[in-house]
């Protein structure tokens, strides 16, 4: 009968090891698939004036025009707010413009001679455009071709202010652009400066 020596034991014991594990690896072992990472998506509004919080909010889904209020803090003062139980979907980029206004309302009944002319009710406006075009850069919102000023298309790298005259030039020749691959008509930019900034652009309908 053949012995082994205590070191041929301790290989031979080694490889039955390797060998179970690598069989457990391949008929047993199942990880846990992790999901796929989803792109997470932000939506920029920005919120100023009569709020506690003004500034630049982000949120996880497309807000409401009643959610932004809220995240901004609310108004200053009680002042009622009458902007419907659902108010429509914002746009990330989306800037509010809250205001305070009085304006004035005639007494009901009629006052006698001499009474005051009316009584001021304060009431709030909202007023919805987009936010300025650096804050928009920043963000990675990309900018609207038929909106853009020469000077906001001068904040796009390699587009200068001679090459920004020539896309205005062009959209107003044009009316509009229709999609943002007819830069490639406007004079000076080619198929490689397109791509170099085709992603700064949108045209919205």
């Amino acid at each position: 009968m053949r012995y082994f020596s205590l070191g041929q034991q301790k290989v031979l014991f080694l490889l039955a090891l390797l060998l179970l594990i690598l069989l457990y690896f391949r008929f047993y072992y199942h990880p846990i698939s992790s999901p796929p990472e989803e792109n997470v998506r932000e939506f920029i509004v920005e919120v100023l004036g009569e709020v506690r919080n003004p500034g630049i909010h982000i949120f996880k889904n497309p807000p409401t025009l009643r959610e932004s209020i809220e995240k901004a803090g609310g108004l200053k003062e009680a002042v009622p707010l009458d902007i419907g139980p659902s108010s429509e979907i914002l746009e990330t980029g989306t800037l509010l413009t809250v205001t305070k206004e009085s304006p004035l309302i005639p007494p009901h009944p009629p006052l006698l001679k001499g009474g005051q002319g009316g009584i001021r009710q304060e009431e709030i406006k909202i007023r919805i455009s987009r936010m300025a075009a650096n804050k928009l850069l920043v963000f990675s919102i990309p900018l609207d071709l038929n909106r853009v000023s020469a000077e906001d298309l001068c904040l796009i790298p390699g587009i200068g202010e001679s090459l920004a005259q020539e896309i205005i030039a062009y959209r107003e020749r044009r009316k509009a652009f229709r999609s943002v691959e007819e830069l490639k008509n406007v004079k000076g930019i080619g198929e490689k400066k397109f791509q170099s900034f085709e992603s700064y652009f949108v045209v919205r309908p």
